[in-house]
């Protein structure tokens, strides 16, 4: 933990850069979660299920889902559960036999792809005031940035669990994450 400090005074190292950076994170998940609840009608990890559903999980198991959104096992049932009840996914068979899938039925699809607009007008506003050299300088930061947060196999909260995975797939270069974590664990590079 770090030293806050003499009273009313910042820690030791925290610039504004920092400080800008944490408002910035802030005032964007506040709105993107208000705007992706609000389109799709159901809770933040409902709406971030949907989300990772429509985008990158192809009938995850529970507990790869759980992974994804960084919930206990039993919250991952109940979320489930309630998705299921609701018509938004179907429970499948898993590969072993023992373990259930989750699917985005025709019934899932349009509260997903309602919630991912939301998310992308969101972000999209965020980015009016930049020009397309800003833009680019950003986009080449926040990558550097991302790739630093990368965690080992079997991390909960994915970074890229909202992510519309086909715009890094179709982007000069691919996906930064996906890039870094590629090289670092499928290369054998199983460090820190």
């Amino acid at each position: 933990m770090t030293d806050p400090g003499p009273a009313g005074l910042p820690p030791p190292g925290l610039d504004q850069t920092a400080n800008l950076l944490g408002a910035l994170a802030l005032v964007l998940t506040d709105r993107m979660t208000e705007a992706m609840t609000e389109a799709g009608g159901r809770q933040e990890s409902a709406a971030t299920a949907l989300s990772a559903l429509l985008h990158f999980l192809d009938r995850p198991t529970i507990d790869v889902l759980r992974q994804v959104l960084g919930l206990t096992s039993s919250g991952t049932v109940r979320l489930v559960d309630r998705m299921s009840e609701l018509g938004q996914v179907e429970r499948g068979s898993g590969p072993d036999g023992r373990s259930t899938t989750v699917g985005l039925p025709g019934a899932g699809r349009a509260p997903s792809e309602r919630g991912a607009a939301a998310r992308a007008r969101v972000l999209l506003a965020a980015l009016s005031g930049l020009s397309g050299a800003e833009r680019e300088i950003l986009r080449e930061l926040l990558s550097k940035l991302l790739v630093s947060f990368i965690r080992g196999p079997g991390a909960t909260r994915w970074m890229c669990r909202l992510c519309d995975t086909g715009v890094c797939r179709g982007a000069r270069g691919g996906c930064p994450v996906g890039n870094a974590a590629r090289a670092r664990y499928l290369a054998g590079d199983q460090g820190a």
